[in-house]
C-alpha cells in the first residue's frame, strides 16, 4: 500500500472510490497517540487510498472529509458536494468579541 502524498488528490480519489462502488467501500481513521500519527484509510477490497500526517492543522482537512463521506452515505452518492463544503459549519461558529465592559 502506498501513502498518497497530497490531501487535495487523496480526497479527490476517496470519492471517486465510494462513487464507484458505495457498497463496499470503507473509510478508516486511525490516530496513534505515541507517535503523534494520524492515517486515514479508503479502500473497497481491490483499491486501498491511505494518508498519513502529523500535522495538528490537518484535522479541519479531516472534518471535512468526514462530512463529505456523510453527505455521500446519508444522501448517496450522486450528491452535490458543493452544498457539503464544512464552510456553514466555521460560519456558524461566533465571533470572538474583544475584552471590554458589557453595555
Amino acid at each position: 500500500m502506498v501513502y498518497i502524498t497530497e490531501w487535495d488528490k487523496f480526497v479527490e480519489r476517496s470519492i471517486e472510490l465510494f462513487r464507484a462502488d458505495p457498497e463496499s467501500t470503507r473509510y478508516v481513521m486511525k490516530y496513534r497517540h505515541c507517535d503523534g500519527k494520524l492515517v486515514l484509510k479508503v479502500t473497497d477490497n481491490r483499491e486501498c487510498l491511505k494518508y498519513k500526517t502529523d500535522q495538528a492543522q490537518e484535522a479541519r482537512k479531516m472534518e471535512k472529509l468526514n462530512n463529505i463521506f456523510f453527505a455521500l452515505m446519508a444522501r448517496g452518492p450522486d450528491v452535490d458536494l458543493s452544498e457539503v463544503t464544512g464552510k456553514d459549519q466555521v460560519d456558524a461558529q461566533p465571533t470572538k468579541k474583544g475584552r471590554g465592559r458589557k453595555q
